[in-house]
């Protein structure tokens, strides 16, 4: 296993479960150190983590949507949504789980090489050769693993910045600013209803638009991070006897840009077939079942999203102002309420897409991109 993120070490727990002899090796010194993350996790990819709450600093039951021309959209849930989590503290458990189940973790060691079956690394040990049946890489978006095997990796990175500021807001909700960025969209996360995490991706020139986003909430920033999302599945997720799981293979979902619930899905499917494949061949034949498996589970769904994705950046802010205004009505936000969901959002898409009203407000371009939606 190549990383201890949460893919990482959800891959290492489930194969330690199935009696595989498995270690994890992580660059860094701390698990979930640096964090590079909003920190926001749907309800179900919180559960798919299995672990306490220790780490959930507040949870959350809807979101506020502002365009910056007027137009603004509230639904509230009233249930749990979303929980927002120090990632440190949730990476550490996770790790911690992945260890009592059996799995071996060295820090401060990263891969450097792969010759055949031997994976070569340095670190705190000096330089060492790791023999491997099968290789996980859970080693994020700028992962070597890809690279070293010759493997395409995701096409599309998006820039992440964030900062943690005082800032009085209603804790229940999570704001989103589309405006903020002309690739993907503006956040802030309410830690409490003094405290938020203010951020943005962009493709280009993350730091400028961040810079011009964050001066709307003062100058007292309290913590500064930074991240890349890989947006778009590599091509092939296994080969040469390794799987690709989480951001490492581009499993990011393009709505949203989380990577836990996919990449934590992904490590089981991964470990699924690694303790198949233990009682018999790791060929590219016997590894494909692992491809077979994400998309049965949310391949579809990443999909979606990228056309999605695709719709947006293609719209005004004027037409975001648009949409606001338009799905600012009982029925169309009864609609998000009931069908809403952050790591599946394909059904809420196609039901809104079915909506006359919404189209007939929307237009042209928008009714060609739902379209694309309803025959994804």
């Amino acid at each position: 296993m190549v990383g201890a993120g949460p893919a990482g070490s959800a891959a290492a727990r489930a194969c330690a479960e199935e009696g595989l002899s498995t270690l994890c090796i992580e660059e860094h010194g701390t698990i979930g150190h640096p964090v590079q993350c909003a920190g926001l996790l749907s309800a179900s990819a919180f559960a798919e983590c299995e672990v306490s709450k220790r780490s959930v600093l507040n949870e959350v039951t809807g979101a506020r949507m502002v365009s910056d021309l007027g137009g603004e959209l509230l639904f509230d849930a009233r249930t749990t949504k979303a929980y927002v989590v120090d990632r440190c503290l949730l990476d550490r458990e996770m790790a911690e789980r992945a260890a009592d189940a059996g799995a071996e973790f060295r820090l401060k060691t990263s891969a450097c090489g792969i010759r055949g079956t031997t994976l070569l690394t340095r670190g705190v040990r000096g330089r060492e050769e790791i023999p491997f049946r099968l290789l996980i890489a859970a080693d994020g978006p700028r992962g070597s693993v890809a690279r070293m095997l010759n493997l395409r990796r995701p096409e599309v990175y998006l820039a992440g910045v964030q900062a943690e500021v005082p800032y009085a807001m209603d804790p229940r909700y999570v704001e989103l600013h589309p405006n903020a960025s002309p690739d993907f969209f503006g956040w802030v996360i309410p830690l409490s209803a003094t405290r938020a995490r203010v951020g943005l991706c962009a493709r280009e020139h993350a730091g400028d638009h961040f810079a011009r986003f964050i001066a709307r909430y003062g100058e007292n920033s309290l913590h500064l991070v930074s991240g890349v999302i890989p947006l778009g599945v590599m091509p092939q997720t296994y080969g040469h006897r390794a799987l690709f799981v989480g951001d490492a293979a581009g499993f990011a979902k393009p709505t949203s840009g989380g990577g836990v619930y996919t990449g934590v899905r992904s490590a089981k499917h991964a470990a699924a077939v690694a303790a198949c494949c233990a009682r018999g061949e790791f060929d590219d034949g016997s590894l494909q079942d692992y491809e077979r498996r994400w998309k049965e589970d949310f391949g579809r769904e990443l999909d979606i999203g990228m056309k999605a994705l695709h719709m947006r950046q293609k719209m005004t802010p004027e037409d975001i102002d648009r949409l606001c205004r338009t799905l600012n009505d009982p029925d169309l936000i009864a609609t998000i309420v009931e069908h809403g969901d952050m790591d599946r959002p394909g059904t809420l898409l196609r039901r809104l897409a079915l909506k006359p009203s919404l189209i007939r407000a929307m237009g042209i371009l928008f009714a060609s991109g739902v379209r694309q939606i309803l025959t994804g």
